[in-house]
């Protein structure tokens, strides 16, 4: 048998650079150095630093939540319903990570946060590019949000691709159609680059599968998992009102939004909204 490079260390694991003097494989497979040297903060506070290194953080699980939904729309026009739900859960322990993201943020005091903002000038989190993209991939694709995209489409494949591509909620439609559900042939057939709004026909849609769970078990699991998708973004949202408003109180935001006023106003909307006003029915 083979000793491992663990044993001559009493089993503590060992990282070794590689012949040539090249970083261990574990920084070298995920380019961890690189990543590292992206953090270059413009102040000396070292809660800069801590700003940067939480963004590239809540960057990197957009994109994860992005994947997994992007999954899941596949698996539903393969009528894999199961798999698509497992991908939608996987997505939601992302969003649970993103939401845990904040408390990080909000160890910042006010002072200590003014130290650096201005050196952020104009930029703000509303104007990143996958953010925008997993808002798009799940149906809200808010006029005024694509136009202020519309010059960044060429920069940033994956908006154009979700701009024109159907929705989570699309493919999850389609999937109750295909299955016998009446879904209105309007809503099957709407324009998908545009925003989606709700259809009374929809909400009697889910409505049956509520009310008869046993007879319609898959698009009971579908309409769980999408519903817990829309909360957690909604406590996202909710959650980023409450740090803004604790650390800026109502000063305006660095992207040009009115700060506090707009973040209560996109905290009102849901994602899928039939299945929220569906429970109001039951």
């Amino acid at each position: 048998m083979t000793a491992s490079p663990a044993d001559g260390a009493g089993g503590c694991p060992v990282a070794r650079p590689d012949r040539d003097g090249a970083a261990p494989a574990y920084v070298s497979y995920a380019r961890m150095d690189a990543l590292h040297e992206l953090a270059v903060p413009r102040t000396e506070s070292p809660r800069e630093l801590t700003f940067i290194l939480i963004s590239h953080v809540k960057e990197l699980l957009f994109r994860v939540v992005h994947t997994e939904i992007d999954q899941a729309r596949e698996q539903l026009r393969s009528q894999r319903v199961q798999d698509a739900c497992a991908s939608m859960d996987r997505a939601v322990r992302a969003q649970r990570v993103l939401l845990a993201s904040w408390d990080v943020m909000t160890a910042m005091t006010p002072d200590e946060f003014l130290t650096f903002r201005d050196v952020l000038g104009t930029a703000s989190g509303t104007q990143s590019f996958m953010y925008r993209a997993l808002e798009f991939s799940l149906g809200n694709k808010d006029p005024r949000s694509v136009r202020d995209c519309l010059s960044h489409l060429d920069r940033y494949p994956v908006l154009r691709a979700e701009l024109d591509a159907p929705s989570l909620y699309d493919e999850a439609l389609r999937y109750l159609g295909g299955n016998g559900l009446p879904v209105p042939a309007h809503v099957l057939e709407r324009d998908v680059t545009r925003q989606y709004e709700a259809d009374p026909g929809v909400e009697e849609v889910w409505l049956s599968v509520y009310r008869a769970p046993g007879r319609h078990p898959r698009e009971h699991r579908l309409a769980e998992a999408l519903t817990e998708l829309s909360y957690q973004f909604s406590l996202w949202r909710a959650n980023h009102l409450l740090v803004v408003e604790r650390m800026l109180g109502s000063k305006p935001g660095t992207g040009g939004t009115s700060g506090l006023g707009w973040l209560r106003s996109i905290n009102e909307h849901r994602f899928f909204p039939e299945l929220w006003a569906a429970r109001t029915r039951l």
